[in-house]
């Protein structure tokens, strides 16, 4: 039995039961690993507004030896990129890198390089007007630091690359040209 705190972007999130959710989270310190937040998704949580996709959270987790997956006692918003998630076409492009992450990247395989590229990815789709850029940009360093290209091959068709690797579609990509005028 130990608890711990690590920060960790939502990635994924599952509703379990009535009340509570099962999230996958990529942390600073564990990579992506998957948690159990009990009694989230009641209306008097306090840690359900913390625990939103995308968000850059403080999570105390607690790990016990009877339970295979860590549960979340306390969370504490880091950053929450509210001006993102209020842009349809910048919100699909932030799905679409978390699918990218959630496909590529196996658990509990610590990787700080990672996190900070998927945190400076999210900011610079905040702040930046050019998404299409910041999301090729991330495409190459993602592949180049999980060892699967260098950044100097040039993809022609990228997507169908990574569709390979992973050996199913990426739905995201095909969303984002009903939101992108």
């Amino acid at each position: 039995m130990r608890s711990y705190k690590t920060e960790g972007i939502i990635l994924k999130r599952k509703n379990i039961g009535e009340a509570d959710r099962i999230l996958t989270v990529f942390t600073e310190r564990f990579g992506k690993i998957q948690i159990k937040a009990p009694g989230v998704r009641k209306i008097t949580s306090k840690r359900s507004a913390h625990i939103e996709l995308l968000n850059v959270t403080l999570l105390t987790l607690y790990k016990s030896s009877r339970s295979q997956m860590p549960i979340v006692t306390e969370a504490q918003n880091v950053e929450n990129f509210s001006s993102l998630k209020k842009d349809l076409g910048k919100i699909g492009f932030a799905f679409y890198i978390c699918e990218l992450v959630n496909n590529f990247c196996p658990e509990n395989q610590e990787s700080q390089r990672i996190f900070n590229l998927i945190k400076n990815t999210l900011n610079n789709l905040e702040t930046l007007a050019d998404n299409s850029s910041v999301v090729d940009n991330f495409e190459r360093e993602f592949l180049e630091l999980l060892g699967f290209a260098s950044k100097s091959q040039i993809l022609s068709d990228r997507q169908s690359f990574m569709e390979n690797i992973i050996e199913k579609r990426l739905k995201t990509k095909e969303l984002l040209t009903y939101f992108i005028s």
